[in-house]
């Protein structure tokens, strides 16, 4: 396993990070798909033993039961000092006023109700999950500050949002001199390349740590474009990030098949080698249910892609409307 520096922290990172969305109570959150606990474990003690130390949840996957699995399993297979932890807050935890968001009552109240959840007394990496237009950034930003001040965090993270507000989010903290975000967590894959213009420019020029999720789109690049999935029929959030482009992520799709074949390597291991030679890129986030999942991921780590190859894989997309700020 390869480790790179995350942002312009000292913070030692595996080039891969394990997203654990995938695991969580079923029947609690919009998630039917996911893992419950004792499938859940051997996907974490299998990235331990690969050498990923980072891991990836949120407080509302699976209404709270994601961070309770994997700060159990986390307990159980590794010392506490040896993993990089990274949480988010911003989604809806209770019905109600003061339930979501990024206020600083929410994140004071979300904070340490992670902190138990997860079973830890600090998060390496706090993360909002998207932005807050309910919210002055000012507030957000100072209740940021705070909790690392307080010890509860480590580090703190942006996630998907236009690069204009992120730039008035690293503009506030430095006029305050508050606690800088270290990280973005955006949407980047041959499916989705509407970052590359202004998102990973602006992060690669103020030095900030990018760790993409759903690097495969959510398995669509892994396999032919019309084969369903248990998760493809069930996950609302995801159909809608693909529905106005489909022919051209079609063919885009069809190009990965291709290079796969003539590679004879899975098709995950293109798709994921592509993020991982783009320069801006520190550690995308890959899902696991399956054990093939991280094998191939481990392997997409050694996959050094052509500029032809490349050039190929890019040339069917067309530009797509902006998405996955929701």
């Amino acid at each position: 396993m390869d480790y790179v520096k995350l942002g312009r922290t000292g913070l030692d990172v595996s080039r891969l990070c394990l997203g654990c969305m995938s695991y969580g109570v079923p029947e609690r959150g919009p998630h039917p798909w996911s893992l419950p606990e004792e499938q859940s474990r051997p996907f974490i003690k299998q990235a331990l033993e690969a050498g990923i130390n980072f891991f990836d949840t949120a407080n509302v996957y699976s209404d709270g039961t994601s961070e309770e699995i994997v700060g159990r399993a986390l307990k159980d297979f590794a010392r506490r000092d040896e993993i990089v932890l990274a949480t988010k807050v911003h989604g809806r935890m209770h019905p109600g006023p003061n339930g979501a968001g990024l206020s600083r009552k929410a994140i004071m109240a979300e904070i340490d109700a992670s902190l138990r959840r997860l079973g830890t007394d600090y998060i390496d990496l706090y993360q909002i999950h998207r932005w807050d237009p309910a919210t002055p950034i000012e507030e957000t930003m100072e209740a940021l500050h705070d909790v690392v001040k307080a010890g509860k965090a480590r580090h703190i993270g942006a996630s998907s949002m236009y690069a204009w507000q992120f730039s008035k989010a690293l503009h506030v903290a430095e006029t305050h001199n508050w606690t800088r975000f270290a990280t973005m967590q955006n949407y980047v894959n041959l499916l989705y390349r509407e970052e590359e213009r202004e998102m990973l420019p602006l992060c690669e020029s103020e030095g900030i740590g990018v760790i993409p999720w759903s690097p495969m789109a959510r398995g669509r690049l892994t396999r032919d474009w019309d084969t369903k999935s248990a998760r493809s029929e069930t996950d609302t959030f995801g159909n809608t990030l693909y529905a106005n482009t489909e022919d051209a992520d079609r063919r885009v799709v069809e190009r990965v098949a291709e290079i796969a074949a003539a590679r004879g390597v899975p098709r995950a291991q293109v798709a994921l080698a592509w993020v991982l030679q783009k320069s801006a890129i520190t550690a995308p986030i890959v899902g696991a249910t399956k054990a093939n999942h991280l094998d191939d991921a481990i392997a997409a780590l050694s996959l050094r892609l052509t500029s032809e190859e490349i050039t190929a894989l890019e040339a069917p997309y067309v530009p797509h409307a902006v998405t996955g700020f929701k």
